[in-house]
C-alpha cells in the first residue's frame, strides 16, 4: 500500500510538471502571437477572441488516445466510454466557458491596444483577484509568504499604472490606450474569478476526477467560449472579413493563416495547462505560475517587438520577481516542515 501511494504521488508530481511546461508554452506564446497579428495589420478582435478557444477539437486527440488505451487494458469484455462528464459537471463547465469567452474578448481588446510587456504586467494583477476569490470560494490557505507575494505583485502593477501613456504605440490616442488598459485589468479580474471557479467545480463534481475528465471539462469550456465569441463574430461580420484581411496582411496571405492556426494551438496549451495545474495542485499555484512567467514575456517582447523598457516596468518587474521568490520560498519551507513532522510521527 505504501509503495502504491508513493507511486501515485510520483505520477501526480510528474503530471504537475508536465502541465507546468504546457502552461509555460501557452502563457508565453499567446500574447506574443496575438501581438504579431495586430502589429502586422490584423484588426479583428472577435476573431482573435474566437481563436483563443476555437482550437478545442485538438483535445479530442488525447481523449481518443486515452479511450483506446483503456479499451486495450480491459480484458473482461466490459464496455468503455469516450466521455465521463455528467450533466451537472457539463452545465458547470459550460457556464465557466461563457465567462471564459467574455474574458477572451476583454483580454484580446487589451492586447490590441497595449504593448506586450505592459499587458503582461497588468495581467499579473489577476493573482490578487485570484487570491481573494480562492479564499472565498475554495477556502484557500494562505501563509505570510503567499500573502507577501500577492501584495508585491499588486503593488508592481499599480506602479506600472502611474505612467500608462509613456509606452503608447504610435498612432494610438491616449483614450484608446486607457480603454485598453482598463479592459485588460477587467480581464485579469474576471480570469482571477474563473480559475477558482474551476477548482470549486472539481470539488463539487460528485464524481471521480481523472486527467481524462479534466480534458473533457477543458473541451466543454472551450466549446461554449467559442460559441459565445461566434455570436460576436457574426454580429461584427468577421467571417466575411477574413479573406480580405489575409490579402492585406503585411507578412503575406499564407503567413496570415499560419498566425491564426498557431494562435489557436498555443491557446489550447495555455488553457489545458492552467486547469491541469489546478487538478494537480490548486488555482493559486496556477495563478502564481502564470505570473512567474512575466519576466520571460517581458524579455521576449523586447527582443521580438523592440518594445521600450521604461523605469516603471523595471520597478514593477523587480517587485514581481520579489513576490515570486517569496511565494516559492514559503512553499519550500512549508514542504520541509511537513516532511519533518511526517518523519517524527513514523515509528
Amino acid at each position: 500500500m505504501e509503495i502504491e501511494a508513493q507511486s501515485s504521488a510520483t505520477m501526480k508530481k510528474a503530471l504537475l510538471v508536465l502541465n507546468c511546461i504546457i502552461l509555460s508554452i501557452g502563457n508565453c506564446g499567446v500574447p506574443l502571437i496575438m501581438r504579431l497579428y495586430f502589429v502586422r495589420g490584423g484588426k479583428r478582435i472577435w476573431l482573435l477572441s474566437w481563436l483563443a478557444t476555437g482550437g478545442w477539437p485538438i483535445i479530442l486527440i488525447p481523449l481518443l488516445i486515452t479511450y483506446f488505451y483503456r479499451r486495450r487494458s480491459i480484458t473482461d469484455g466490459s464496455t468503455t466510454k469516450l466521455f465521463f462528464i455528467k450533466p451537472r459537471l457539463f452545465a458547470a463547465a459550460a457556464a465557466i466557458g461563457v465567462l471564459t469567452g467574455l474574458d477572451n474578448y476583454l483580454y484580446v481588446y487589451g492586447v490590441a491596444r497595449l504593448p506586450v510587456s505592459t499587458s503582461a504586467l497588468i495581467i499579473a494583477t489577476q493573482l490578487a483577484f485570484m487570491a481573494g476569490f480562492a479564499f472565498l470560494l475554495v477556502k484557500q490557505r494562505f501563509t505570510p509568504y503567499s500573502i507577501n507575494a500577492v501584495v508585491l505583485l499588486t503593488v508592481g502593477a499599480a506602479v506600472l499604472g502611474l505612467h500608462t501613456s509613456g509606452d503608447r504605440p504610435d498612432k494610438e490616442s491616449n483614450r484608446e490606450y486607457l480603454i485598453g488598459f482598463f479592459m485588460t485589468l477587467v480581464a485579469a479580474a474576471l480570469y482571477g474569478f474563473v480559475l477558482p471557479m474551476v477548482e470549486l467545480t472539481y470539488k463539487k463534481a460528485k464524481q471521480a476526477l481523472s486527467y481524462s475528465l479534466v480534458m473533457e471539462i477543458q473541451m466543454v469550456m472551450c466549446l461554449f467560449a467559442t460559441a459565445f465569441c461566434t455570436v460576436g463574430m457574426l454580429i461584427n461580420k468577421d467571417f466575411q472579413a477574413i479573406s480580405r484581411e489575409a490579402k492585406e496582411y503585411e507578412l503575406g496571405e499564407g503567413k496570415y493563416y499560419v498566425v491564426l492556426v498557431w494562435n489557436a494551438i498555443i491557446s489550447q496549451f495555455f488553457f489545458l495547462g492552467a486547469i491541469g495545474v489546478i487538478f494537480c495542485a490548486s488555482s493559486l499555484l496556477s495563478g502564481i505560475l502564470i505570473a512567474v512567467l512575466l519576466p520571460v514575456i517581458e524579455i521576449l517582447a523586447v527582443i521580438f517587438f523592440q518594445e521600450k523598457f521604461q523605469a516603471e516596468k523595471g520597478v514593477a518587474l523587480a517587485l514581481s520577481i520579489w513576490g515570486f521568490a517569496s511565494y516559492f520560498y514559503g512553499e519550500l519551507k512549508d514542504s520541509k516542515k511537513k516532511k519533518q513532522v511526517t518523519e517524527t510521527e513514523m515509528p
